[in-house]
């Protein structure tokens, strides 16, 4: 440490003052950046900021006579009582005395605490008696824990001791209830995190396998034991020298990256949130093309904490077993390799796993086989770990591990928590290599919130939550389907291959593809059944694209899709590993809309190989069936059939082909009920069966319709998912709209009164539409999407012109798109809208101004106006 750092133990205390104390820590914070930039121990640098944290309060102690005190300590409590500091962590202290303190012994303990606070030090302080504590402590673990760790920094020693014995474990939480407590402490704070450590933007220190599970560890082998250092749990026993070392290597990976989060935001928090990750990876030397920093160490940090969560389980395993005396549980013969513990699986023989490799599978299959078990004993654990390191070659190279593999996904139970603990402990990287390279691979992007192989692992189970009975009503399509599978293991076998070529490099569906055939051959299927999960793989994103991003009542699009899906075997199976994709890839992606965007597709579809793609649609019948249906439901409501003939004559064809008969019913009766010469017509309903709300306008059709519609429900922050815009002969739009909340869920109806006010204001005034401006968010902020402009190849000749746009997802982006069609004088007639993450991948159908195509030049301008709207540093 430089000599300058030293200053608060060699400056009399009358010279610490309030800007000489800044200005040393601010030489503090210096001098640990350079070490760090240098590479140094950050277990050192955290140790000197305590040391010299020690150092200045113990000045400022004196200086405001604190120390002439007989009776009063001041005390480090929590991660600073371990003598650990990071770069702007919190430094909790604790002002103890025998009794009482006086008033004005009160007064010198404020202006010392708000120095602290002038300094702008993270200062948590208590000011207690040591019975206080003591009382504290019994209500409230955090506070015991605190006080456990506790570390005397200056004043009465006799004060602090009395305080240390009043905690020893005979007067304050024994360690028996000191260990169920921190346990059922550590429980609930992964459930604050869904019990995992694969999302998006983890929390370092808190999240299941990050520092605080290292420390509960700690601070239970503390409390009975003694052990003061990690190290002490080998000569205990508890851990082996391996494991130790496996330990602290993930604890300072850990450190690492909490010291450079620090350092990088200049204050206290432990969240890695996306606009930090970037220059957090650079300052740890994780270097690259692009988001590769950022994916190599958040990799890392994946592996890491799935390390530290494994050693954790087996650690208060054997805990509970010493602490609580659980060893002799009940123990039952499952078979002669294995028996049960309680409801955990144990291993007979020690040496099985490293003998025979094949046992590993046969215990997973075990798993499978006897429902009751929920997990797998200690000691079987620790043999697993070892000898999953020892194997010479992948598991999926030995004939009778690939029976197992194969056995174990045929079994009604196998994809569930067998295939959670495979995952979990590390076997399925090592049955098959293409696994152990997504381990921790994240995607730099706000669509996926799991790194691939976490992804994965939550497709397969939600296909195995498809067969619960819950199932009936949150899947009901899905459990419809699974359980007329003959076959169900080929949709695990494609969902196991559907990501597993991400990171690699060119089109991870094609590679997947090639990987899932070569895969299924060498597992026994025979051709056919390994080329339908090769097709699966190298289409799972078919349906969603087709149901999101095009318009699903064009025939040729419907046909388009059922050409490539060919049979309705391949049509089941593609859409319950759809369902499960989407279900998997983040917490808010799925909603009722895109269920039902899926299941018309999927019923569309149904129809049309059943009919045969060699007959198609007579859409002359559709229209009749769908008039005819729509009348009945109006005529038993007294609607003049003469006044509702009238007004269909003014409908074009492509209005019946694309509504249900419920809404033309809807649409023609307040049409008919409202006086349309006056204002717009503009109703809202909530359509359950179609996942969201449909707004419904009515008014005379105006080039800046559309953009005036998307500016009114941004600035009520709502969501266009999709639009069907029409025209009526004489010059009436027909537009619907499905708009959601933000958060998804259809719009609430006592929203609908201002809502509907303000849609008819934008619809009849004047002036431009109004688009808010309005910064990205925080996230956004980190993402360049360049604007990309595709105009859609149609294979024969067609009325409009398809068009897909690509952007950054931006606050009015859909007003301001808009806008664009109506300068260029363009006629919408349909819109997709699909927002992935932090970009929004859009479908639009346009004709000119003359209602036709756009023509080659048209096209060009477009892109161009797009581009320059949107993105103007983009290049063409």
């Amino acid at each position: 440490m430089d000599a300058s750092l030293l200053a608060p133990a060699l400056l009399p205390s009358e010279q610490l003052t309030l800007s000489k104390c800044k200005e040393m820590l601010a030489s503090l914070q210096g001098w640990l950046a350079r070490r760090f930039d240098a590479g140094e121990d950050v277990l050192e640098l955290v140790a000197t900021r305590s040391q010299y944290m020690d150092q200045l309060l113990t000045g400022l102690w004196q200086q405001h006579g604190l120390d002439a005190d007989p009776e009063l300590a001041l005390v480090a409590v929590g991660g600073y009582g371990r003598g650990e500091l990071h770069p702007y962590s919190d430094i909790d202290l604790l002002i103890l005395s025998r009794e009482a303190h006086s008033e004005e012994l009160g007064e010198r303990i404020g202006r010392f605490v708000t120095l602290l606070w002038d300094l702008h030090l993270e200062v948590g302080h208590s000011v207690r008696s040591v019975a206080e504590c003591v009382e504290e402590g019994k209500k409230d673990i955090t506070v015991a824990t605190n006080l456990i760790e506790a570390r005397l920094i200056s004043g009465c020693y006799d004060t602090f001791a009395a305080l240390t014995q009043a905690t020893a474990p005979e007067h304050f939480w024994p360690s028996h209830a000191f260990f169920e407590a921190k346990r059922q402490e550590q429980q609930a704070r992964h459930r604050q995190y869904q019990d995992t450590s694969y999302k998006l933007e983890p929390d370092i220190k808190s999240s299941p396998g990050g520092l605080r599970d290292i420390q509960t560890i700690s601070w239970v082998a503390r409390r009975h034991f003694g052990a003061s250092t990690l190290s002490e749990m080998v000569s205990h026993g508890f851990l082996s020298r391996a494991e130790y070392r496996e330990l602290l290597d993930c604890q300072a990976f850990l450190w690492k990256l909490r010291f450079a989060l620090h350092m990088v935001i200049h204050r206290s928090d432990n969240r890695l949130l996306f606009d930090r990750q970037r220059a957090v990876a650079t300052a740890l030397g994780f270097a690259g093309e692009k988001n590769e920093p950022i994916e190599q160490m958040m990799k890392r940090f994946y592996q890491t904490v799935r390390r530290v969560a494994e050693l954790n389980e087996m650690l208060l395993q054997l805990f509970d077993e010493a602490i609580l005396g659980n060893i002799a549980m009940d123990v039952k013969t499952l078979t002669p390799e294995f028996r049960l513990r309680g409801r955990l699986i144990d291993v007979v023989q020690p040496n099985l796993f490293k003998d025979e490799p094949a046992a590993i599978l046969r215990l997973f299959y075990q798993v499978a086989a006897h429902p009751q078990i929920t997990g797998i004993y200690s000691t079987t654990l620790r043999q697993l770990r070892d000898a999953r390191r020892r194997l010479p070659g992948f598991l999926c190279e030995r004939t009778d591990c690939r029976r197992l593999f194969m056995m174990l996904l045929r079994h009604p139970r196998g994809i569930g928590l067998p295939l959670t603990l495979m995952h979990r402990y590390g076997i399925l990287a090592a049955y098959f290599p293409q696994w152990s390279k997504i381990v921790g691979q994240m995607q730099f992007d706000m669509f996926h919130a799991y790194p691939v192989d976490e992804h994965t692992h939550r497709l397969l189970k939600n296909i195995a939550l498809f067969r619960e009975p819950s199932a009936r009503h949150s899947h009901p399509l899905c459990h419809e389907i699974i359980g007329r599978l003959r076959k169900p293991e080929l949709l695990y076998l494609a969902a196991l291959f559907h990501d597993i070529a991400k990171g690699r490099g060119g089109d991870h569906s094609e590679l997947g593809a090639e990987d899932a055939l070569t895969f299924c051959l060498h597992h026994g299927l025979d051709k056919s059944d390994a080329r339908l999960v090769s097709w699966l793989v190298r289409q799972h994103l078919l349906m969603s694209v087709t149901a999101q991003r095009r318009d699903i009542y064009d025939p040729d699009v419907v046909t388009e899709f059922a050409t490539l899906v060919r049979d309705e075997l391949r049509l089941d199976y593609l859409y319950c590993l759809t369902v499960a994709d989407i279900c998997a890839t983040n917490d808010h992606l799925w909603n009722d809309w895109k269920g039902s965007l899926l299941r018309e597709l999927y019923f569309i579809t149904q129809k049309a190989l059943r009919r045969g793609l060699e007959n198609p649609p007579d859409l002359r019948l559709r229209i009749r069936e769908n008039q005819q249906q729509a009348r009945q439901l109006l005529t038993r409501e007294g609607i003049d059939k003469e006044r509702l003939k009238a007004l269909w004559a003014r409908f074009t064809a492509d209005y019946f082909i694309r509504h249900n008969p419920e809404q033309i019913a809807w649409y023609s009766r307040h049409i008919l009920a409202h006086d349309c010469a006056s204002r717009p017509l503009v109703q809202l309903s909530q359509q359950p069966e179609r996942g969201g709300s449909e707004l419904f306008i009515y008014s005379p059709d105006s080039p800046k319709l559309f953009a005036r519609v998307a500016a009114a429900l941004d600035q009520k922050n709502l969501n266009i998912h999709d639009a069907q815009i029409m025209t009526s002969k004489d010059g009436y739009a027909l537009d619907t709209f499905i708009v959601l909340e933000p958060d998804g869920q259809p719009v609430s109806s006592d929203r609908f009164p201002h809502l509907r006010a303000s849609l008819i204001e934008a619809l009849t005034s004047t002036s431009a539409p109004v688009i808010r401006s309005r910064p990205p968010s925080r996230r956004h902020r980190e993402f360049r999407v360049g604007t990309q402009v595709n105009f859609l190849q149609a294979e024969k000749q067609t009325k409009h012109t398809r068009m897909e746009l690509v952007a950054l997802d931006t606050p009015g982006l859909l007003a301001r798109i808009g806008a664009v069609f109506s300068r260029l004088g363009l006629n919408l007639h349909a819109a997709k809208i699909t927002t992935i993450g932090e970009r929004v991948e859009d479908f639009f159908s346009l004709t000119n101004s003359a209602d036709r195509p756009l023509n080659e030049q048209e096209q060009t301008e477009l892109r161009e106006k797009l581009v320059s709207e949107l993105n103007p540093d983009d290049k063409i």
